[in-house]
């Protein structure tokens, strides 16, 4: 018990100890300081009271990964807020967004293999891929256009309407189509950040990415919708949010 309440500090702790190793090599910048520390705590907190909430007693291996992977995700949004304000590291920038988007594999695989899969793990592993690919696509803004960030709000934006339309949370049946579209994203924006491609290139490339969140989304809303409409789901809508998968 005691190491799961350590977990929302050792995140804490871990994006401190990644910020100070960028600092020492490149330099970062009071903005990117703040945005990360600003990040990293806000995330302890809500994983704190989703500890908390659910009286999760075991805080397994699979959610060290993905606490890691959110941990550089954060990392990440304090290279984009310096970036923005003209310090461009982002050959380091798009390492780290590699780094956790392979670690994005491996936590599936691990909770699979020791049996820690848990509904709190699915949506940490969620929110984890959500803060990435958000801060990516604002890293892409400046490449292809700001319309990019309709990726990286997509998630958020589902979150609001969830406020508006509770049905929303119902749990839709597992379908491993959403992990694969989120994968497509990542990749897309890290590619597209990292400048290997033209620039037209890259535009196609977010567009279809977009397509094809569009398209991911749009299946699962309108099945919840007509099965709010025949009045076929639960009653009482899951605390997972509508993309909520299990890993891998």
């Amino acid at each position: 018990m005691r190491t799961v309440q350590r977990a929302p500090v050792s995140g804490l702790v871990l994006v401190v100890a990644l910020l100070t190793a960028v600092q020492a090599t490149v330099g970062l910048g009071a903005a990117g300081w703040a945005i990360g520390i600003g990040t990293a705590t806000a995330a302890a907190v809500l994983l704190a009271l989703a500890l908390h909430r659910t009286r999760t007693t075991r805080f397994g291996p699979a959610n060290v990964v993905t606490l890691a992977r959110a941990a550089i995700g954060q990392a990440v949004a304090a290279l984009v807020a310096a970036f923005f304000l003209g310090t461009d590291h982002r050959t380091l920038l798009v390492g780290l967004a590699t780094v956790a988007l392979v670690l994005d594999a491996v936590d599936g695989q691990v909770a699979r293999r020791t049996g820690s899969a848990t509904a709190l793990g699915a949506r940490f592993d969620m929110e984890a891929d959500a803060f990435l690919i958000l801060v990516l696509s604002a890293a892409a803004g400046p490449v292809v256009g700001w319309w990019v960030l309709g990726i990286g709000l997509a998630r958020y934006a589902l979150l609001g309407s969830e406020r508006v339309w509770p049905w929303l949370r119902v749990a839709v049946p597992p379908r491993h189509w959403r992990k694969v579209v989120a994968g497509v994203q990542g990749v897309t924006l890290t590619v597209v950040v990292s400048g290997l491609v033209p620039t037209a290139v890259a535009a196609v490339l977010t567009s279809l990415a977009l397509l094809l969140l569009a398209e991911s989304f749009g299946r699962d809303v309108v099945w919840l919708t007509r099965g709010h409409r025949l009045g076929v789901h639960d009653a009482t809508p899951s605390a997972a949010p509508l993309t909520r998968s299990a890993r891998g």
